[in-house]
Formats: C-alpha cells, structure tokens, sequence
C-alpha cells in the first residue's frame, strides 16, 4: 500500500512578537498538524497554547472566500468578483480624492502582515495612490517605544537579544507580564542559572508578579515618579557607572539636577509604595552587575508613555548596564511583526526609519526606487488617532484597513463605530468577513492568512524570519501582496511596481533600502539563508568587511521633545555618517547579537540621550460618580487581541471564560454587596458593559480589570494620548460598578 507523502516546513508564528518556529506538518496537500521547532534559538522546541493551535483559524467556517460589495448604503454585503470590487474600490477612492483632495483617502495597516507585504502597501498607496496619511494598528501597542529609542539612542533600535533573558542577575520587568502575554520569555526566565532577582512593577498581582522575587504594586500612572525617585537614590548612593556616563551619554548633569527633588517622601506619597520599598529596588538595581530592564503595554499605553520608557532607559544608561550580557532597556514588542512594521510600513516614517520631510531622504529613497521624488510626500502621516479625528472633521471621507478590526480595538469603541458610519467608502480586506468592522465596511476583500503566503517577520529582538505557504488560501481569497498589486493595476499605477514581482523580490528591495543605515540588512543571502540560519537580527552585514552605518542626528540634550504625529527624530534627517567606533562588526550568522556593545550609540556624535520631564496628571481621575480605576490587558494566553482568530479554536475557547468578566478586589465587592461570579455593570462617562464579578485580592482597592480581548472592553476606555507617540493611554480610565437586578446567565 502507497504510503501518503509527507512535508515539513519550519516557519515563525503569525501571532505574538516573540517570532518563535512552528514546523508545519503537511500531507496531501494539506496542513494537518504543526509542532515547535526544536533547534530555533527563540523559542527552543516550546510553544503556547496559540501557537499549538496557529493552524485553527484557517480552517473556520467564516472565511472570507470571495470580495463583497455593499448594495446600496444600507444594502447588505453581497458576493462579486474580483474585478468589480476592485473598480468599485478605486472609483470611489478616486471620487472622494477628486472632490476632497489626495488627502481625503488614508488606509490604517497592520502588524499581522509580512513586511514586504507593508512594503508594498505603503510604497501603493503613497506613491502610486497619491495618499499622505496612512498609519498601523501599532501605533495601539510600539509608537512609545519608537520614539522613546529615538530620542534615547538616535534610532529606533532596541538593543537586546533573548539570551540577555538567561544572562541577567537582576530582571526588572516593568508593566509587563510575560508569564501570560509571553509565555516563551518567561520560560527563557527560567532558564536562567543565575537564580536572578526577578522585579515586577504593576499595580495588579500578575502570574508574573505572583511567581516573582520582588513585587511592586505601585499606583496606576505613578511610573514616572517612581523611576525618578530610584535614579535620585542610585545618584545619591553613588551607584552610577561615571565611566560609561562621561564616555558614552550626554544631558546627564541636567538629568541629576531634575530628579534632585525626587525624594523617597515625595515618591513614596504619589507611588503608595512604602519608603523602604524603594531603598530594597534601589539596591537590588545597584547590586545586580547584568541588570536588564523590560516593558511592555503597562509602560507603552500611557499618557506619558515615551517620558517613562525613557526613565527605564536612563536607569540603564546611569549604571551601565547596556551593551553586555543580561543588561539592556529593552521593550517587548506587540504583535509578529511590529518590528516589520516600524521599519517597513512606509506609513509615519519613510522606508527604513527615514523622514518624510526631509528632501534627501525622499531622494536617496526615489533614486533605490527608480520613482520621480515629487511622488513621495514631503510630510508625515497623521497618526491613528488625527485620522480618526480626520473623520470626525470631514477631512478623511475614505479609509482602507487592513488587517486589524478599529471597532473593536480602537479606544473609545462606540465612537470609532459612529465615525466610520460617517465615511463615504470603507474597504476592509481581513481574513474573516465577521468581524466588527468588516460588518461596517462598503467593500470586502478577502485575504489569505499566515500559512497561506510567503514573506518575513520580524521579532521583538530584531530576528527576520520567514512565513511560509503551505495551504492554498480558500474561494477567491488571496495574499495581501497580491490584493495590493491588483490595487494598483486597477488604479492604473501598477507599472510604477513592476519590480515588486514577488515577496521575495521586494526583500531584496528592502535590503537596498535598509543599505549604510542602521538596520542594514545587505548581507542576508536572501530567503535561503533566513531558512538555514534559524533567523537572523537586523542589522546584518556584506561578510566581506564592515560597513560604517549612516544615521540620522537628532537634537541634544534632555527635556520635552516636540509634540506631533511624526515618529521622526526630533531634528532633520540627514545622511550624517555615524562617529567613529559606532561600527558593527560581522556576525550575520551568529544566533544572538546585541547592540551598543562598543558604548557608541546612533546620535551623530555617538551618545545617548537622558531624556526627562515633569510628571503629568492622567487626563481623567476617579470622582464620586466615577470611583475606580480601570486597568486593562492580556486576559490569558490562550486569546489574541479581538479574539478575531483565536475565538475560531474550540479548544483555546476552553482556556479562557467565554463572557466578559471584570476583578474587584474583596473590600470593594462587600461595599457595593457584590458576591463572586454575579453580573454587574461597569460604566465610564463613554459606555457601560455587563460583566461576572471576580472577586480576588489580586487588584487592589478603589481599582479593576479588565480584559482586552472582549468586545465591550473599549466601551469604556477614554482616548487620551500620549503627545510625543500619539500611542493610546488604555491603561487608565474612571469607572463606576454597581450590581444587576435582574438575573443573568
């Protein structure tokens, strides 16, 4: 009897950043089952409940398989093919441009995609389509800390490899719960031989925290406090390293005078951590010789997101510890390809961490292109929220999005609803044609998922790595990068992109684009070599010799950078060569690679910034109708943001309770007489949602949680934002609660 042939495929998961490989076990045709890789030096043979079930969501009933068109305005959405979507797509954007403006067409992208599909994307609509404004849903999770290592480092480039995980003495993790938002780090934590001192700061008692050494509950948005009051003792301890401060940083005296007034009395009044609290995780830091800081949403979706990603990175930068083993201030990405996303999204930067408004940029990019530089526009993007804003005044009238869900997502969730209403054309292209915001959309195009296409990710440590096809997309749906060249056919630039023939080609192109910048990727031999050396980091470099890598040089010295949506430097580009020692040596093939390790950093003169600033007050405090603090995030590893795609496996479903539930700690349940797993309303000044009570001494008094992943979450979170990355503050809002009459089930 034949015995049927089998393939295997190794590949990076589609969902978290950790960017861990998943072999793919094909059979006839057909993807049947999947297993970790065991050899990849991310993940190193472990996977989390998602990525054991990475292969479900292709399989569900409600794939999109064909494009629909909406009959009429309050018509329902009805199956077309393919080329009377796209007309219908390209006539009314052309419409809306016509009578509006270019710049009344923007498109709100993704970190799901593979970056040369954003590539592509980014390079159609701007350059092909004539649109200004286009931004990514991670402006929601990274904007922070793209601009915080810009203004820090000199460019958006976090220092880290996952091994610094194992090599640490001192792991502060700050805002960030990996235990159940990133399971595979948390089991490189415990890996670590070194039995380290493991910090947690979060106001909630996270899996993380509860399995940690230290525990610092502080107060919801008193980070930035608390990160001055420790470097104020490290400087008055004299536990600062002046070698390297003196040789490497600049703005540190101004930064000492600033947190002088940060005194363990003020610190301990605005953080409600008591004063000895803050002298043992000052001298766990001072102690420690490989301290290594981490962060994540906790830090980044704030109202001063990139000042407190900042005082982490200053911590760093007092006591020396980047650029060696276990050190670092290193912030965790989002989503599989956040990173791909802040290099290659071409939405508020040019390709590669150029500036838009800077004339040699948009030469040096037209030039690798072979475009007319008058096609590249001569300003930034709005962010995500000054295109929702856009909407709400008229000036945006057509939006394309892809690949992520606004009406579940976005902050301030029955606004974002009531906007997009407004717009003349909405375009979702999305796996599914059931998610909230498909069901608003004018135009559906369906879209192949991970599994169904080819391309790169990239990590949260800077490591490409490949996505593989290796099931046929169902119906009509196809791979975003062939939905965007069908775009530009259909709007008659098509010809501009002959070049960008294949996802593989266009990597090349990207190596172009990245070449004598500091995420020069020239000396990948392409997807073979991706596949063979189990990833590689950015940047990576020609073996023949090292390249000295131009970069932009920002402004000096500490205080406020200037608001606006642009994730630029904060000065104007240019092709400035990086100082001499500011090299990096060969080391493509080797597995894990760090940056910072000569102490130069990507400032033109070499030097980090401290960077710093008066804390802020959030936008709005609890008050007598409004009484609690409303902390959001992950519910549990088994679910993925809008549970768009993990909601369709039957067993991840088991993993995590079904209906929305909120946690109120003992004192409050027994004030408002509320008994564990009954129904209550909890309410904002924006919306209300109905949840189960988890009555649990995990949140602390006058505060609760609750998860992202439902639908009403963001019923109730208010857009506030942070004025330097635009990102969302979600993490904050004031709630009311108060018990249900009527029975619930």
């Amino acid at each position: 009897m034949a015995v049927a042939p089998t393939s295997t495929t190794a590949m990076v998961c589609g969902f978290c950043s950790v960017g861990c490989s998943l072999d793919v076990i094909g059979k006839d045709g057909q993807a049947v089952s999947l297993t970790p890789t065991k050899d990849y030096p991310v993940n190193l043979g472990m996977a989390c409940p998602k990525g054991w079930e990475a292969l479900t969501p292709l399989k569900a009933p409600d794939r999109a398989t064909t494009p629909l068109l909406r009959a009429g305005r309050d018509g329902p959405l009805e199956p077309v093919d393919w080329p009377t979507a796209l007309e219908a797509m390209t006539t009314r954007f052309k419409a809306v441009q016509a009578t509006y403006g270019p710049d009344a067409a923007a498109f709100i992208s993704t970190g799901q995609i593979a970056s040369e599909e954003m590539a592509l994307l980014g390079a159609v609509a701007k350059f092909g389509m004539g649109m200004v404004h286009g931004d990514g849903n991670t402006r929601q999770c990274m904007a922070t800390a793209v601009v915080a290592y810009k203004e820090s480092f000199g460019f958006d480039a976090p220092p880290y490899t996952y091994a610094d995980l194992e090599e640490s003495d001192v792991i502060v993790l700050w805002g960030a719960n990996p235990c159940i938002a990133h399971p595979i780090l948390w089991e490189r934590i415990l890996r670590n031989v070194h039995h380290p001192e493991i910090v947690v700061v979060d106001p909630r008692v996270t899996e993380t925290a509860a399995a940690a050494t230290q525990h610092y509950p502080l107060l919801p948005k008193s980070d930035l406090t608390l990160l001055y009051g420790l470097a104020h003792l490290l400087i008055a301890w004299g536990a600062v390293d002046k070698e390297f401060i003196d040789r490497s940083t600049q703005g540190y005296e101004a930064f000492e005078a600033h947190v002088e007034a940060f005194t363990p009395e003020r610190v301990s009044a605005a953080t409600g951590l008591p004063p000895d609290a803050l002298e043992l995780m000052a001298d766990t830091i001072a102690s420690g010789k490989r301290v290594s800081f981490w962060w994540t949403m906790g830090v980044n979706q704030s109202h001063e997101g990139v000042r407190v990603a900042q005082a982490i990175i200053d911590l760093a930068l007092l006591t020396g510890n980047i650029g060696r083993p276990g050190t670092g201030a290193n912030s965790i990405t989002g989503q599989c390809n956040a990173m791909g996303s802040r290099l290659w999204s071409n939405t508020t930067n040019l390709f590669g961490g150029r500036s838009f408004a800077d004339a040699g940029d948009r030469a040096d990019v037209a030039a690798i292109l072979g475009i007319d530089p008058a096609r590249i526009p001569d300003r930034p993007s709005w962010a995500y929220d000054q295109i929702v804003e856009g909407i709400r005044d008229g000036k945006i009238r057509a939006l394309w999005v892809v690949a992520t869900n606004s009406a579940h997502s976005w902050i301030h969730q029955n606004d974002m609803v009531e906007l997009l209403g407004r717009l003349d054309v909405l375009v979702v292209q999305d796996l599914y044609p059931t998610t909230e915001t498909a069901q608003l959309a004018d135009i559906v195009l369906p879209a192949a998922g991970w599994g169904e296409k080819e391309g790169t990710f990239i990590n949260s440590e800077r490591r490409y790595g490949r996505i593989r096809r290796v099931v046929r997309a169902p119906g009509q749906a196809l791979a975003d990068f062939s939905i965007f060249k069908l775009v530009a056919d259909a709007w008659g630039c098509g010809h501009l992109f002959d070049e960008w023939s294949s996802p593989e080609a266009v990597f090349g192109i990207l190596q172009r684009l990245s070449a004598s910048r500091p995420c020069d990727i020239t000396g990948i031999e392409g997807y073979g070599e991706l596949e063979a050396a189990g990833g590689i980091q950015w940047p990576c470099l020609p073996a023949a010799g090292t390249r000295v890598l131009r970069t932009t040089p920002a402004a000096a010295g500490g205080g406020p950078s200037p608001a606006g949506p642009a994730l630029a430097p904060p000065a104007a580009a240019g092709g400035s060569p990086t100082p001499a020692g500011a090299t990096l040596s060969q080391g493509a093939r080797q597995q894990e690679r760090r940056l910072y390790e000569d102490g130069r950093f990507f400032h033109a003169d070499g030097r980090a910034r401290f960077v710093w600033e008066e804390p802020r007050p959030v936008a709005e405090p609890t008050s007598a109708e409004y009484p609690f603090i409303l902390l959001t995030g992950r519910g549990s590893s088994s679910q993925w943001h809008t549970q768009t795609r993990t909601s369709k496996s039957a067993i991840l479903r088991t993993l995590y309770p079904e209906k929305p539930y909120v946690e109120i700690s003992p004192a409050d349940a027994a004030a408002l007489g509320v008994s564990a797993d009954e129904w209550v309303l909890v309410r904002s000044a924006r919306g209300e949602m109905e949840a189960r009570a988890y009555v649990t001494p995990t949140v602390a008094a006058g505060q609760v949680f609750v998860p992202m992943h439902y639908a009403s979450t963001n019923r109730l979170t208010r857009p506030s934002f942070d004025p330097y990355s635009r990102q969302p503050s979600y993490k904050s809002a004031a709630v009311a609660v108060r018990r249900l009459t009527e029975s619930r089930r």
